[in-house]
């Protein structure tokens, strides 16, 4: 059971309702503030990391890297125990409130520039029998039904300009079919991730040292990262396979003409909500 006291290395991920900003439990959440308006993110916790720090940072090997302001953190803290004891559990809470499967995002008060005609572009839907041709894990094809993009109600320390979004979805990212036996370990370790709508390569793991004194807060150096030996061309090529329904979901619904992306699917040893699947995609509108 997760503890909101405990700072994990992957930070917990908000999905808080912002109309109830200030609920009445317990003395311990007594008129505790609710997620951040863009407001207070700008001026109350202004953003550690720039967007080539975030770029370098997904594209490290250590997911765990990317971290929430910490005063934020314990903000979200004190608010998820209150949303626990109203919902009944923060499962609960995201299944039968906060993600409205198959709908625009209308409970953020983060809104997003992505344009209405962005969702849910052609997805399929169900037939009468509330059924399709659904498939086992994530693709473009799953209906939309299953899925919800949210803005992230407590973002990550990003700059103003990157959007935090999360795709849930009620079916798997990682199943066997799309991840061959030799990297399970692997996707076990690292998750996995990718960039679309770049006018050039993602930053090199090799600048990562570049990047650390912006985690200087979190008390992160380079012997503290858990990263694992890069792999064979061969087995570097299977991650990548791995990922491509979540790549290509990302570049459809994200144009890369318009945005560029930095997405991430934490592995599951640390998914906060096992069984209840979700990408987060960093996403910067150009010019």
């Amino acid at each position: 059971m997760w503890n909101p006291y405990s700072e994990p290395r992957i930070l917990p991920y908000s999905y808080l309702d912002p109309r109830l900003f200030f609920m009445t439990i317990s003395p311990a959440t007594k008129d505790v503030p609710g997620p951040p308006t863009r407001e207070e993110l700008l001026n109350d916790y202004p953003a550690k990391f720039t967007w080539e720090q975030l770029k370098t940072f997904v594209n490290s090997g250590d997911l765990g890297l990317l971290k929430r302001d910490k005063t934020l953190q314990k903000r979200y803290a004190l608010w998820a125990v209150g949303l626990r004891e109203k919902y009944g559990g923060m499962v609960n809470y995201l299944q039968n409130y906060r993600l409205q499967w198959g709908k625009r995002d209308s409970l953020s008060v983060l809104q997003s520039a992505l344009p209405d005609d962005a969702f849910p572009f052609d997805t399929p839907t169900l037939n009468g029998n509330g059924h399709t041709n659904l498939p086992p894990y994530f693709t473009v094809s799953t209906p939309i039904e299953y899925i919800s993009v949210i803005q992230n109600d407590w973002p990550y320390s990003v700059p103003p300009e990157v959007e935090h979004a999360l795709i849930w979805t009620k079916v798997p990212i990682y199943h066997p079919d799309i991840s061959h036996p030799s990297i399970a370990k692997r996707l076990e370790q690292d998750g996995l991730w990718g960039f679309t709508g770049n006018t050039s390569p993602p930053p090199s793991p090799s600048t990562l040292h570049l990047c650390l004194p912006a985690l200087a807060d979190w008390g992160i150096t380079k012997d503290k990262m858990i990263v694992s030996p890069k792999g064979t061309p061969e087995e570097e090529e299977l991650v990548r396979k791995a990922g491509e329904h979540v790549n290509e979901y990302v570049k459809r619904r994200w144009n890369e003409d318009e945005w560029e992306t930095a997405w991430f699917v934490n592995p599951p040893r640390l998914q906060s909500v096992p069984g209840l699947a979700h990408v987060h995609v960093f996403a910067r509108k150009k010019n």
